[in-house]
């Protein structure tokens, strides 16, 4: 990708080569959120850790194998994001940046709509795509985690085992994959790069890996050693 002969360029003239920018739109998992609880007066909150989000791994990654070269990392990850909303920001939260590569992620909250709302997703998607080849910036589409296939034990309070019972259907019923097919079949015929995650934690899932238990919350984020499939398997197809 031209993203690394970028990175390339900047390690063998620091001084006159420009700036590299890496921006993240996406959702909760792209922001670093991770378990849940519930505060004093009933609402559900999350727990925030940026430190532990895919995107900064990726950024320590990036940072060990070209220690010289500086790399910006923009994380316009929004808990509760969508497709549509990620078009709607797009402009504020990541053209105005300029970035070399946007890794986009997309698919977890969107689902939740079902069969009704797929066209609005892959609507939205197209315009996202669009958008950043206009502005001259490279593209990954990175597909999402798997959400819980049954709703742990752990999960006591009602508001939270609702919200998971939901997500299981979504998960179970095949409609985050109906999802995720069609935003293949569109990143296949615009030419863009598929950093596909969501194969892989499906392949853990085939080989007897617990994957609910691989969500920090049990629902839908992945605990923070996850997050480090993520970065890996951006470094890879960055590198493609």
């Amino acid at each position: 990708m031209n993203i690394i002969n970028k990175i390339k360029e900047k390690a063998a003239n620091n001084a006159g080569t420009g700036n590299v920018t890496i921006a993240f739109l996406g959702d909760s998992v792209t922001q670093g959120c991770f378990e849940l609880y519930k505060k004093q007066d009933g609402n559900i909150e999350t727990y925030f850790d940026k430190e532990s989000a895919y995107h900064r791994n990726l950024d320590r990654m990036l940072s060990v194998i070209y220690p010289s070269v500086p790399v910006n990392i923009i994380n316009a990850g929004v808990s509760g994001g969508n497709a549509p909303h990620g078009l709607e920001r797009i402009e504020r939260d990541v053209l105005r940046f300029c970035p070399d590569l946007t890794v986009v992620c997309f698919g977890l909250n969107d689902a939740g709509a079902g069969a009704e709302g797929l066209a609005r997703y892959t609507g939205a998607l197209e315009g996202i795509f669009d958008r950043l080849k206009r502005a001259g910036s490279e593209i990954i589409f990175m597909t999402p985690n798997m959400m819980n296939t049954y709703v742990s034990m752990e999960l006591t309070d009602s508001v939270m085992r609702t919200v998971a019972e939901h997500a299981q259907v979504t998960q179970n019923e095949g409609k985050l994959e109906l999802y995720l097919t069609e935003a293949k079949k569109i990143c296949e015929a615009r030419g863009i790069k598929v950093c596909d995650c969501y194969a892989k934690w499906k392949k853990l899932a085939q080989s007897g890996v617990d994957t609910t238990k691989l969500l920090a919350n049990r629902i839908n984020h992945p605990v923070r050693e996850m997050n480090w499939l993520f970065a890996v398997s951006l470094l890879e197809t960055m590198f493609e």
